[in-house]
């Protein structure tokens, strides 16, 4: 293929994928309750977690512990598997991934587009956190270039995450059961260091804690916020959570980005 046919090949893919794009973000403006779910959850993870247990957890450093919590919880929601698992499972229950799939556009658009949709939409969730952790009293420390490095680096974090939620909704396939499954989500936040240290937990739970990609994102977000940090514990990921961050964000779009492609592209038996 030439160049010029590459160039073409490749902004075509991306017209595809921003049409995709558009495709869900209409999908999501038309659907009030959803929206309003999606965006209460950040409200109420900040009350319930920084007033109900913020005085009973101690913070290592200065700071109090919704400065602690509020970076954490950016993690959480930028591993944003949840709603992609659940939505490319409604789309492959109701024949809509079919209907794509006889359409003569790159495999790759559609996924991507949700994926960017997808993106967003979580962005505006992290937006709602940051603003709900103002008020409660979390704080930027280390000025506003690091704070956007934060921001990218949690953005690129949900970009990646969002491809195995696609995967998994491929592999599902169901709507209800992929809602079910998706409860198992919480249980991998709460093994890190999102909500608490993870230097009481004991030495085999610590070090699954400590090499959680989570507690990586979570570090990084509250070294670049300037926000109080929990010990390292010697985990190289701890150690460098920036770069652990970019590692597991590279990891998961070369495993999943072409395992999305292929499944969205191989018809359903």
């Amino acid at each position: 293929m030439t160049t010029a046919g590459s160039t073409s090949a490749v902004l075509g893919a991306v017209a595809e994928g921003s049409a995709a794009a558009s495709r869900m973000l209409s999908k999501l403006r038309h659907d009030p309750a959803a929206i309003a779910v999606t965006l209460a959850v950040p409200v109420v993870l900040v009350l319930m977690f920084g007033y109900l247990l913020g005085s009973a957890i101690p913070v290592p450093g200065r700071g109090n512990y919704r400065e602690f919590l509020v970076p954490g919880l950016m993690a959480m929601l930028a591993f944003n598997v949840t709603s992609a698992m659940v939505m490319m499972a409604r789309d492959a229950g109701r024949g809509v991934v079919d209907r794509f799939r006889s359409m003569p556009i790159t495999r790759v658009a559609i996924p991507f587009g949700q994926a960017t949709a997808q993106t967003l939409y979580g962005a505006a969730c992290l937006a709602l956190v940051a603003l709900c952790g103002l008020a409660v009293g979390w704080r930027i420390r280390n000025g506003l270039a690091p704070a956007l490095e934060a921001v990218a680096l949690l953005v690129a974090f949900q970009f990646a995450a969002t491809w195995l939620g696609m995967y998994l909704g491929l592999i599902i396939g169901n709507e209800q059961t992929a809602a079910q499954l998706s409860i198992l989500v919480f249980p991998f936040a709460m093994i890190s260091n999102i909500f608490v240290p993870t230097v009481g937990m004991p030495t085999w739970l610590q070090v699954l804690a400590d090499w959680n990609p989570l507690s990586a994102v979570a570090t990084a977000a509250r070294t670049l916020f300037g926000n109080p940090n929990a010990p390292t514990n010697g985990a190289w990921p701890l150690e460098h959570p920036v770069l652990a961050t970019l590692a597991w964000t590279a990891i998961l779009l070369a495993v999943f980005v072409p395992l999305c492609s292929r499944r969205y592209a191989r018809p359903r038996t």
